[in-house]
């Protein structure tokens, strides 16, 4: 059995993600997985890494970029530390979900381009569906759902964050 060799880093920039990929056993069929531990440390897939994890498994970076482009739940842009999902599918659609989209945008100095704040607080995303569709209009916070919002109910949403936020 032929043994992987670590690329070289410069200094420890990549220990975490050897980790990932020693808990793999840097297997090329394991990339997914992989993929989906970098992007849990890094809350995105910088290019930098995904080089390198191409290179660890001894893979061409298309390959590796291709399945981080393929698969709707990677991203390879950063995320903010607060994700908001909007949900914009036809049952919170028809109950005005774009109202509550806008509101959260304009407090948050976001738009249809910009979905991250400058200081990384905020990622607002729309999605074509969370599951919840007798709650609808859903919005989901960090992992928690909320339904039935408004304009109103989201900003107080993201208000409480910002509160939280400034207490630490």
């Amino acid at each position: 059995m032929m043994t992987k060799t670590r690329p070289e880093t410069s200094g420890r920039k990549f220990a975490k993600v050897c980790n990932i990929l020693d808990r793999h056993e840097r297997k090329p069929s394991r990339l997914v997985p992989i993929l989906q531990a970098v992007q849990e440390e890094y809350r995105y897939l910088p290019q930098q890494v995904l080089t390198y994890v191409a290179t660890a498994l001894d893979v061409s970076p298309a390959r590796v970029y291709g399945v981080a482009t393929f698969y709707a739940h990677f991203t390879l842009e950063p995320k903010g530390k607060h994700l908001i999902r909007l949900c914009d599918g036809t049952a919170c659609h028809v109950k005005d979900s774009v109202p509550i989209l806008r509101a959260i945008q304009k407090r948050l100095g976001l738009d249809d381009r910009r979905k991250t704040t400058p200081d990384m607080l905020f990622t607002v995303e729309t999605v074509a569906c969370l599951g919840a569709c007798g709650l609808a209009p859903v919005v989901v916070l960090d992992d928690q759902v909320h339904g039935q919002m408004t304009p109103e109910s989201a900003v107080k949403l993201v208000e409480e964050v910002l509160a939280t936020e400034v207490a630490r």
